[in-house]
């Protein structure tokens, strides 16, 4: 087995798969990349991207994991459940673009995050990687973020090193934003790869809870900002929600649902009667004030421009109201620089799969706090 990443390690071109599955368990984004070299001399070429719906009974079974009583047994169970949907979801992909197994060269899964506590250096993430590689037999690389908490790291973000690599450009500043259940936001200096790079607070989360909600769970997502553009913002509640401690701490820093999740939205529930658009209008607001002033305050003047990628990105309230908060910006989508907006996680643990097959660190200490560069990853062999 050893010889066979030997092997992997010597060729100079690898066909990668790419998964994630994010706070919002709406489905695993799946990508076919072929990539070329690493590191600076990374190259890519995406064959296929789709999202792969997960089953209504294993999202039910993931969220339940969120609870602070939720059992050992149930969260075993999940992770073998997971494990088995990253791999169908592998081979679902790899159909797609037209290739057998034995022709994908490696496996890169972010996992489904259930806790991510960094203040303890401590993070969860399910989807048995055995399973993954089992099925499809392809070699496998998981469990990303524990390797740069072991050495003093958030374990979050994990772009910035792909965004570097992918997205620099020679003369001009960047900034990229996602907007997923939680924003973030690399700072790529021009010609000198990553430079910050922290999540901002919440992106989706909250404006998909409060839909799901609304709806008794049969709508998942604010469809075009639709509810959001008939809601009037309550100023009060919004004033509020930005005095939140997590927004004023200095990078580096991360967070997750913990914070921004269904414990938040239960607390504002319970003040009383809102009405439906009104509130989905104060939290989309909440997520783009959130976002414009994490960049205001901590990110350097003077980009080129912020290009989006994520759920948010399709969100024309949110794309909207960033362009008035931040007039100095131009802003746009991932896809103006060549990369489907809703790949660019996927896409970023195939890269960093690659990062550890050659032996290579795919942290940015800067944008983790971590003490020190690290190889990231577990492999499962099949």
């Amino acid at each position: 087995m050893m010889r066979r990443l030997i092997e992997l390690a010597a060729r100079k071109r690898r066909r990668v798969v790419g998964l994630m599955s994010g706070t919002s368990v709406d489905g695993i984004d799946a990508v076919v990349v072929e990539l070329t070299g690493n590191g600076v001399d990374t190259r890519q070429e995406v064959l296929v991207f789709d999202t792969i719906t997960l089953p209504d009974g294993l999202r039910h079974e993931v969220f339940s994991l969120f609870d602070a009583g939720a059992s050992l047994d149930a969260l075993c169970r999940a992770n073998v459940a997971m494990g088995e949907a990253f791999a169908e979801a592998a081979l679902i992909i790899i159909k797609q673009a037209g290739l057998q197994p034995a022709e994908i060269d490696l496996v890169g899964s972010h996992g489904q995050t259930v806790r991510h506590l960094p203040a303890d250096g401590a993070t969860l993430q399910i989807g048995e990687p055995a399973i993954i590689a089992a099925r499809t037999g392809v070699v496998t690389v998981a469990d990303f973020r524990p390797a740069d908490m072991a050495v003093g790291g958030q374990g979050a973000p994990l772009v910035p090193l792909v965004d570097a690599l992918l997205f620099t450009h020679p003369t001009e500043d960047r900034l990229l934003l996602n907007i997923g259940g939680i924003a973030n936001v690399t700072v790529l200096p021009a010609g000198s790869g990553a430079g910050l790079a922290f999540d901002l607070g919440p992106g989706n989360m909250l404006v998909d809870a409060a839909v799901a909600h609304f709806s008794g769970g049969r709508e998942r997502f604010d469809r075009d900002g639709e509810r959001a553009g008939r809601g009037r913002i309550d100023e009060g509640l919004l004033a509020e929600l930005l005095r939140h401690a997590f927004l004023r701490r200095e990078p580096p820093k991360s967070t997750g649902r913990e914070q921004f999740g269904g414990e938040m939205l239960a607390g504002i529930l319970a003040r009383g009667q809102w009405d439906e658009d009104d509130l989905v209008a104060t939290l989309t607001a909440f997520t783009v004030r959130s976002i414009a002033e994490g960049i205001t305050r901590f990110c350097p003047a003077g980009c080129a421009g912020l290009w989006v990628a994520g759920g948010g990105v399709h969100n024309p309230r949110i794309m909207a109201g960033l362009q008035q908060a931040l007039p100095g910006l131009a802003i746009a989508s991932l896809a103006e620089l060549g990369v489907d907006p809703d790949a660019r996680e996927a896409l970023t643990f195939a890269v960093l799969a690659n990062e550890t097959l050659m032996g290579q660190p795919g942290n940015v200490p800067a944008a983790t706090g971590a003490r020190r560069p690290a190889v990231l990853g577990k492999i499962a062999l099949p």
